[in-house]
């Protein structure tokens, strides 16, 4: 993607809930399931990025006049992705881009911008911080960084055509958390073997594995749970990324 002149590059935004911690050490491209959970960026009250707000610039010969706020913005068309070849480089917000966070790029919005993307091939949907821009080709919207694209279903095909809406701080991402389920890894009589496992998790996942010690039937027990991610994923959800990954969970109720 040729970005305007003031820059070289695009950046990505994201909180990760569960990502494998061998990503690391990966050479290549990371798929879904070694990529199993990446929340949707939260929308947060921020600045303008002292760069990429300019009046208006000009590629290819087209003039665009960046908006200076956009609440009620909404638009359709076609969404492309952006990855390697740009990883690590400056945004035009001048932060660093990272293929493996939910940011994406738009020619005119406020940078930053929180957007609500949708596929409208398969109605998924995800949350983006915008701090870049682009994309510079004729009909397209939007570019997303590799995660965002990935939870899109996009990276194959490399466009997907899809709706995008602005967020303001205080709206929900559109995959919500169930308060009164918990996901059970395991249950042991010696707590030794409960932190055992914990360990083993967390060499795996950065979502939180906690320990939490009940009574039944007059006898302690400690469960290996994962509570609910507020404002991230369902119960749900987690259980089933969790299984791409060989690690069974059963869902509770409080």
């Amino acid at each position: 993607m040729k970005q305007p002149t003031l820059h070289n590059g695009p950046l990505l935004s994201i909180t990760v809930a569960i990502v494998i911690s061998m990503l690391g050490g990966c050479s290549s491209t990371p798929t879904e399931k070694s990529l199993p959970l990446v929340t949707d960026a939260i929308p947060k009250k921020e600045p303008l990025c002292k760069y990429g707000n300019m009046s208006s610039y000009k590629v290819k010969g087209i003039e665009y006049r960046p908006l200076r706020s956009a609440p009620g913005f909404s638009e359709r068309g076609i969404a492309s992705w952006y990855g390697p070849n740009f990883n690590g480089k400056p945004t035009s917000c001048m932060e660093t881009y990272d293929m493996y966070k939910m940011t994406a790029a738009h020619k005119t919005l406020p940078l930053p911008s929180y957007v609500e993307v949708t596929n409208l091939d398969n109605n998924k949907k995800i949350v983006v911080r915008v701090n870049d821009r682009g994309p510079f080709h004729e009909g397209r919207i939007i570019d997303l960084s590799y995660a965002a694209a990935l939870k899109l279903n996009v990276v194959k095909n490399g466009t997907a055509p899809v709706s995008i809406r602005v967020l303001t701080p205080g709206e929900s991402a559109p995959t919500l958390q169930d308060n009164d389920r918990y996901l059970q890894l395991g249950i042991f009589s010696a707590r030794q073997n409960a932190e055992a496992l914990s360990s083993q998790l967390a060499e795996k996942i950065t979502v939180p594995v906690q320990i939490n010690s009940i009574t039944r039937d007059g006898k302690q027990f400690h469960q290996v749970m994962i509570d609910s991610q507020p404002g991230r994923y369902s119960i749900t959800t987690i259980r089933d990324q969790l299984k791409k990954i060989g690690i069974e969970g059963m869902i509770k109720k409080y």
